[in-house]
């Protein structure tokens, strides 16, 4: 993107790099910083239950909380010196400028649903600032948006919008309790985006903290700082507050089904290591998990055309409505009512190492032989190949700071279980 005001955001980057001290050396004591947010005026909103240090007894629960890698949750891992579950934006400023004023690093929480911890972990004194609290939406479907602050989780956000309105919806992840803050300031793919692009492709507005404390939409943040925070990582450029998102039509009822090709097909590829018998050989297998915007009858006969092998019939096909997808595609079993989407609770889950990259040209086949002799070798592996294309290769790579667009047609996200 060619900036209007290079200086100008230059000046920014300047002032907000302030927020990450780079001298390692020196002891940090923490009771300043205490102190400096107990006595940050505003009264009306006391900061002194939403603060939890070593010493408090929630502090080691309400950290790992949101924490659902457990390389991560280990007595070795770094941890910070205090919490702050923030309920209100004076809460946020007031973290802001005393960890600025005490040379602390912030690192913002708002889903904690990163492969490396980095929301939760740092190798300088560091403080959290956890934003789950801060989680109203507000659905206006008249105007065809909603206000959502950044510590709601994308299954707050689906299940809003869907007791609101069965033909809006929203383009965002699958898993239901990554927190929206961190999801749609990272760009925000997900199983509409052949249709409408991105999450930050349809994001409007926003609010954020900037290292000085001061509160920003829009308007008087300007389009350059604008257009960094979609895509460039919220926490880069100050707090992101919340988002102001367009809602996309969606039909009432629609297909979940197993396969892909129009904007309106979204397919997701997931390799897996299978026994093929009881003396120990295994294989890998491929299932495919795919929706469609239309008609089941359609859907057949398309795929049926495109895809002859998969021998797609109208029984593989699941008519639901959008939010009721939104179920299905976070791995939870069919039928189960949508207020599971309100479940913020995250599994613990296992020891892992996780990696995401881009395929930029047809694998061969010689190579795919490789991957699946690779993943028998390993067996504790799990891979998603997601295509991209559709709207997305309709969107200019300098758009937002998410540059993987036309060009780059496939999504991998690999995952290893340490044992």
């Amino acid at each position: 993107m060619k900036f209007r005001n290079p200086p100008v955001l230059l000046f920014i980057l300047s002032v907000l790099s302030l927020l990450i001290p780079w001298t390692t050396a020196r002891t940090v004591s923490i009771d300043g910083f205490l102190q400096c947010l107990t006595k940050y005026p505003h009264p009306a909103h006391t900061i002194q239950e939403s603060i939890y240090t070593p010493q408090n007894s929630s502090f080691q629960s309400v950290l790992v909380a949101h924490i659902n890698n457990r390389r991560y949750s280990t007595a070795a891992t770094p941890k910070p010196l205090a919490i702050i579950a923030a309920k209100n934006e004076s809460h946020v400023q007031a973290t802001v400028l005393c960890a600025k004023h005490h040379g602390l690093q912030i690192k913002i929480r708002s889903g904690g649903h990163d492969f490396e911890g980095l929301s939760y972990t740092s190798d300088v004194p560091f403080v959290i600032l956890d934003v789950f609290n801060i989680n109203s939406i507000d659905v206006n479907v008249a105007d065809k948006s909603a206000w959502v602050h950044s510590g709601a989780t994308l299954g707050e956000v689906y299940y809003a919008i869907g007791t609101k309105t069965n033909v809006y919806g929203f383009p965002a992840g699958i898993c239901p309790t990554v927190g929206g803050g961190g999801h749609f300031s990272g760009g925000g793919y997900g199983f509409l985006m052949r249709k409408y692009g991105l999450s930050v492709d349809n994001i409007v507005d926003a609010r954020l903290v900037t290292a000085n404390g001061r509160i920003l939409d829009r308007k008087s943040m300007g389009e350059d700082l604008f257009w960094a925070i979609r895509g460039g990582g919220g926490a880069s450029f100050g707090v992101i507050l919340s988002w102001k998102l367009k809602l996309v039509p969606v039909p009432p009822k629609w297909q979940t089904v197993a396969p892909q090709l129009p904007k309106e097909v979204f397919l997701r590829a997931q390799p897996q290591v299978q026994n093929i018998d009881t003396k120990g050989n295994k294989t890998v297998g491929v299932s495919f998990i795919g929706h469609f915007l239309g008609t089941s009858d359609k859907v057949v006969a398309l795929l049926n055309e495109s895809f002859p092998e998969l021998g797609l019939q109208r029984k593989d096909c699941y008519e639901v409505s959008w939010v009721e997808s939104t179920v299905i595609w976070a791995g939870i079993p069919i039928g189960t009512p949508i207020e599971i989407l309100l479940n913020k609770s995250i599994d613990p889950g296992t020891f892992y190492k996780g990696k995401s990259d881009y395929v930029k040209e047809p694998i061969p086949k010689h190579v795919f032989d490789s991957i699946w002799k690779k993943m028998i070798e390993i067996e504790q592996i799990w891979l998603d190949w997601n295509p991209y294309g559709g709207r997305m290769s309709e969107i200019s790579e300098s758009a937002t700071p998410y540059p993987q667009r036309a060009g780059k047609p496939i999504f991998c996200s690999i995952l290893f279980v340490v044992v």
